[in-house]
């Protein structure tokens, strides 16, 4: 965190395992959708109406790694940013249950597994948590489970 930075309001403490907590909204447009594609994963069934309505989807669907992306920064807008977040390890679980497309929109659930401090580190804590993405039909549209780091609440 630079010395331009607010202080961050919730820290490891604030992750209780069994803490849920729902936000986020977003949508996903046909613009973004084609884009991120052209960058990042050019399969056809992702650019190209056509070939999208050929595939198994039979409609213009978005990347995975799109949907991941639009969930990560809900995750930063509404939680991330306000925390003493101190990155992650990695993920130890990522499933794209339903297909999104251009139209849907997104909605994030956190829920805390569990939280323990971390050995090595003192003043971090260790926070595993289950993301799960929604559409607008209350479908779950994605999955992921890892672990994040935290900075611990300064001691008295």
């Amino acid at each position: 965190m630079s010395d331009n930075s607010p202080t961050p309001r919730l820290h490891w403490e604030d992750f209780p395992p069994g803490l849920v907590r729902e936000f986020g909204h977003t949508e996903v447009t046909r613009e973004a959708t084609i884009a991120f594609a052209a960058a990042f994963d050019p399969q056809p069934f992702h650019l190209d109406d056509a070939a999208a309505e050929a595939s198994l989807f039979g409609r213009l669907t978005a990347s995975g790694w799109h949907t991941c992306a639009m969930a990560m920064r809900m995750i930063c807008d509404d939680h991330l940013l306000d925390s003493a977040s101190l990155g992650s390890p990695g993920m130890d679980q990522l499933r794209w249950l339903q297909p999104v497309g251009p139209g849907d929109t997104l909605r994030v659930r956190l829920t805390v597994l569990d939280a323990r401090p971390m050995a090595s580190r003192p003043g971090v804590g260790l926070v595993q948590s289950r993301w799960e993405v929604f559409n607008q039909h209350d479908q779950a549209v994605l999955s992921m489970q890892g672990w994040g780091m935290f900075r611990r609440q300064p001691g008295p």
